[in-house]
């Protein structure tokens, strides 16, 4: 064989391989980003909104402010008790929420929980804060919510004051679409 022949059939055979590698990586990454279950599973965001408003499950979200305290104080000017080590802040989201029809409402009725999210994927779960100024839940018999109507909902977060930089906002979701929803301040 000679060698013009033998650099031909090498460049082909070069050429089917990078062909084939390629074709094999579009193949799996294509079944990957197109699953939005697996990326939803995942953890990640799928949609960043600056401030909102959004909706999820029927539930208008709207992100007014995210304000940092050392602690929480009730009506009568007590310490709300608050699961908080030593090292830790408390944040405050006020959340504008508006269930819209065909949400139930009352003691059984909707959800409404989010987590704060920092720019490192960190989450915190919030926190019920009984005896505080606003509802810190949806199904709160003090504060009840009506359909169509914006009410406010104070989320309360404890995190580490390290944290506090790098708070990016609140995240809701839901697992029916698949949506993770980022809301910024």
């Amino acid at each position: 064989m000679k060698s013009s022949q033998r650099a031909v059939r090498l460049t082909v055979q070069i050429s089917l391989l990078l062909a084939l590698a390629a074709t094999s990586a579009l193949l799996l990454l294509r079944t990957y980003l197109g699953d939005t279950e697996k990326v939803y599973k995942s953890g990640t965001v799928t949609e960043v909104v600056q401030q909102g408003p959004v909706t999820i499950d029927r539930v208008q979200w709207k992100l007014e402010s995210l304000e940092e305290y050392t602690q929480l104080v009730n009506e009568e000017m007590k310490t709300i008790s608050l699961d908080q080590p030593a090292g830790s802040v408390i944040i405050v989201a006020m959340v504008a929420i508006t269930p819209l029809d065909g949400v139930k409402l009352g003691a059984s009725g909707f959800s409404c929980t989010s987590v704060l999210r920092d720019d490192r994927g960190n989450v915190w779960p919030s926190q019920d804060a009984f005896g505080f100024a606003l509802p810190t839940r949806c199904s709160d018999d003090d504060h009840p919510f009506a359909r169509n109507k914006a009410g406010q909902l104070a989320q309360v977060f404890v995190v580490p004051r390290s944290a506090v930089p790098h708070l990016s906002g609140i995240q809701v979701e839901t697992r029916t679409d698949f949506r993770r929803v980022l809301l910024t301040r």
